[in-house]
């Protein structure tokens, strides 16, 4: 029998065997070098608690996507139909491959760094339209953790950003598929927000046997000047960055493999 979407690689482009490290400009390794001082300056401007998890309902813009949650949901799951046709982090991102080694960590991106993903955006114009009412809105995507994922701790790079999560899709044992930011344990909720600053240490894992998915949202911190002068031009700079012109270069193959498997495309089963 001839494998479709049941084959784990089937549409996947194909690979280097090792990537190597990217290359980074000086100020990008300044910046780097730099970032924990950088950010402990930004703070002092922040018009949010410079606290590792922050309340959700202190954002208006929550509550009114948590109303359409279903709605999100369901373009989520008709795009998990085809999840072996959505890319690992690691395929788009050298930068994240020290916490994401395998397959098992997807993101589906509608925007990525302000870079709308017009084909994506196809599939989930619901969404994408909701997410776009968030003010300061830097990325939206869906993250897919498979059973037994684990991303180990890292940090951020800037405070410039707040990161928001929208759970759709929780194992039932939640206990089990958990994150945890510094020292505060959070679970996800379908239909509810997590917001956090991800500058802090955190750590994610899904000990449990079915898969997680949520709405991932990136947003500019509230900043009072001058903070607000260095976050903007912090987030210029990236989205300029090779860091985002590999990632959208690297959607290209996966395009083609997700056209694919929407049409169902049978592929030989591997020797």
């Amino acid at each position: 029998m001839s494998k479709t979407l049941t084959d784990r690689n089937a549409f996947q482009p194909q690979a280097h065997e090792a990537q190597a490290e990217p290359k980074r400009s000086f100020l990008f390794k300044f910046f780097q070098k730099h970032r924990h001082g950088i950010n402990d300056w930004l703070a002092g401007f922040s018009r949010i608690p410079n606290t590792p998890v922050l309340d959700a309902g202190d954002f208006d813009w929550t509550a009114a996507l948590a109303k359409h949650a279903d709605v999100i949901r369901e373009e989520a799951m008709a795009i998990y139909r085809h999840q072996n046709a959505i890319p690992p982090l690691k395929d788009l991102s050298p930068d994240h491959a020290g916490i994401a080694t395998d397959d098992s960590w997807r993101s589906f991106f509608l925007i990525g760094y302000g870079e709308r993903i017009h084909e994506n955006i196809a599939r989930a114009p619901q969404t994408t339209a909701l997410a776009e009412k968030i003010p300061g809105l830097n990325s939206a995507f869906f993250s897919i953790l498979a059973p037994g994922t684990v991303i180990p701790r890292h940090r951020g790079v800037t405070k410039a950003f707040i990161t928001a999560h929208l759970g759709l899709k929780v194992p039932s044992d939640a206990k089990n598929c958990t994150m945890e930011v510094e020292d505060q344990r959070v679970q996800w909720g379908e239909g509810e927000w997590v917001v956090f600053d991800d500058t802090y240490e955190h750590e994610v894992w899904n000990n449990t046997d079915e898969t997680r998915i949520i709405l991932l949202c990136q947003v500019a911190r509230p900043m009072r000047a001058p903070g607000s002068w260095l976050s903007k031009a912090i987030m210029a700079y990236v989205r300029a960055s090779p860091f985002v012109r590999e990632a959208k270069n690297n959607l290209t193959g996966w395009e083609e493999a997700f056209k694919k498997a929407e049409a169902n495309i049978p592929v030989p089963t591997k020797a």
